[in-house]
């Protein structure tokens, strides 16, 4: 009877644990009141993808996402159209705001989901041409990225706006090889400057004009 006892305390006391480390685990964010009903719908739309997706973790994704675009905008302070935003940060009076910059901080901030049907890939639109635009694509797990959900933020000035790939303005295609440059750098620590193409970047470059 002791031993019964003593190894029911042992049990109870290691799933608590367990508990314990899953909700330390859990990453701590709040959906703007505002876009509250945008994210249900989110959630809605990506659970339908395939019948494989957990319902629970396109929630989360959704909510995570709209409560991380949000921070960014914060942090980001972007100002004027997208375009004039570019000149800021090609300028430097922004640190950060470029498209392929909203997608990558997206991208790595729901990698720390640990996403286990649903999985994330990286697009590109107009790749290598002043037109680029970068997004995040959204699809069920093995599924192909045509069949996926864009999230993409600076279309549309910091505000989450979102759609399947076949009914999107712009042709976005995967490049998976960027996604992987992408992490790997964030993993070094050495997130920063790169090559990407940007809208007035691009269009200085060409002309040689620059408003210094």
């Amino acid at each position: 009877m002791h031993t019964r006892l003593v190894a029911g305390v042992i049990a109870a006391f290691a799933v608590s644990n367990l508990l314990v480390t899953a909700e330390q685990q859990r990453p701590h964010f709040e959906v703007p009141p505002k876009e509250s009903a945008r994210a249900e719908e989110l959630a809605n739309q990506l659970a339908r993808l395939s019948r494989g997706v957990d319902p629970n973790e396109a929630k989360l994704l959704a909510d995570f996402a709209y409560a991380t675009v949000a921070r960014l905008r914060q942090e980001y302070r972007m100002f004027g159209t997208p375009i004039f935003n570019n000149f800021l940060v090609y300028h430097g009076w922004r640190k950060r705001g470029y498209c392929y910059q909203w997608t990558e901080d997206l991208l790595l901030a729901l990698d720390t989901l640990k996403l286990k049907t649903l999985e994330l890939h990286w697009g590109d639109a107009y790749r290598e041409t002043w037109r680029e635009n970068n997004c995040l694509v959204v699809t069920a797990k093995g599924q192909p990225f045509e069949r996926g959900m864009i999230l993409e933020c600076w279309r549309h000035f910091g505000h989450l706006r979102w759609n399947l790939v076949p009914s999107d303005e712009d042709p976005y295609y995967e490049n998976a090889k960027w996604a992987e440059k992408v992490r790997a750098r964030a993993a070094a620590k050495t997130l920063g400057p790169d090559n990407r193409h940007v809208v007035f970047q691009t269009q200085v470059e060409k002309t040689g004009n620059s408003s210094e």
